[in-house]
């Protein structure tokens, strides 16, 4: 039992390894990408700040989501926050599965290079939309009577630029349409939709978001017009920046091996595809065959197999 384990330890390990050479080589050449995306995140919330500043409390508007969805009152706020907290994180864990699991179909740099295009791209039209108009916020800490429905001037450019994180994050007002939570969410599920390999859990997963979208109105964080807004920009924003943007190589078929150096123990691209597959480091390994009437058919071509015969 115990060498079984040890000898699973080393294979998870070696895989493992091959991983982190394969997504540092990708990493390399999309470097660029990622921290454009990673640095827009900021932007978007020094953005989201900066409105707060032109925030004026005021009546909370007519609403539909408010007279069809009892209001959940402050002290169950946090359930929306914790189902967005699980989309999140399980959404994160899933791209970098490849690291651990034997059987992937993507890989973690390119995903999440094409994951921050459609998050920037969301968020750029997001800024536009709430500075455009400001609308009173319906949350509680945005209501009259509220001290964070308000911020003083600030006393210097430095304070604007820390944002006051994390509780000037947290505590925003004045950036509502279109959620910024309806955003992430549904950026998320339409791409586990499309590059993940459980079907119930994509359907789990839009289940999820269609519950998130009732707990943000519910707990009076959003107006129904800023999820119904999101709804569809980011669905419409996905699928037409998905149709410029390359098609991921699909990893199940054999496409690992073209991201992959030669090891200093010349070990080739093919027995690293091994590692990280399971497959053969034979690259003929990966060809059907089929025997027919003594001969071996590979994709189609006969190769022929002396039999033993006369004795023998």
């Amino acid at each position: 039992m115990s060498l079984y384990i040890g000898r699973e330890a080393s294979k998870l390990w070696k895989r493992f390894c091959a991983e982190i050479t394969t997504e540092i080589n990708l990493l390399a050449e999309n470097w660029k990408y990622i921290l454009g995306g990673l640095i827009f995140q900021y932007i978007h919330g020094l953005a989201a700040r900066g409105v707060h500043y032109l925030h004026r409390p005021g009546p909370t508007l007519q609403d539909v989501g408010f007279f069809l969805l009892p209001e959940l009152g402050q002290d169950k706020a946090y359930i929306s926050e914790t189902v967005f907290t699980f989309i999140f994180l399980s959404f994160v864990l899933w791209t970098f599965h490849p690291f651990i699991f034997k059987s992937k179909k993507i890989y973690t740099v390119l995903i999440w290079c094409r994951v921050l295009a459609f998050l920037v791209a969301c968020q750029f039209l997001r800024i536009i939309t709430f500075y455009s108009t400001q609308l009173p916020g319906p949350n509680y800490h945005c209501r009259e009577g509220s001290k964070l429905a308000r911020l003083p001037r600030p006393d210097s450019a430095l304070e604007v630029l820390l944002i006051n994180f994390p509780r000037g994050v947290l505590y925003g007002c004045g950036d509502l349409i279109f959620s910024s939570h309806m955003i992430f969410s549904l950026v998320f599920v339409r791409t586990y939709h499309k590059y993940g390999t459980r079907s119930f859990v994509k359907q789990f997963a839009w289940l999820i978001v269609v519950i998130q979208s009732l707990l943000i109105v519910a707990s009076r964080k959003h107006y129904t017009v800023d999820v119904v807004v999101a709804w569809y920009t980011v669905n419409l924003v996905v699928f037409f920046i998905d149709k410029k943007l390359p098609e991921l190589p699909d990893r199940s078929n054999g496409a690992a091996a073209l991201f992959l150096p030669l090891t200093k123990d010349n070990k080739t691209k093919e027995e690293n595809h091994k590692q990280l597959n399971g497959n053969s480091g034979d690259s003929a390994d990966w060809r059907p065959r089929t025997q027919i009437n003594g001969k071996i058919m590979e994709e189609g071509n006969v190769v022929h197999v002396e039999a033993a015969i006369n004795g023998v």
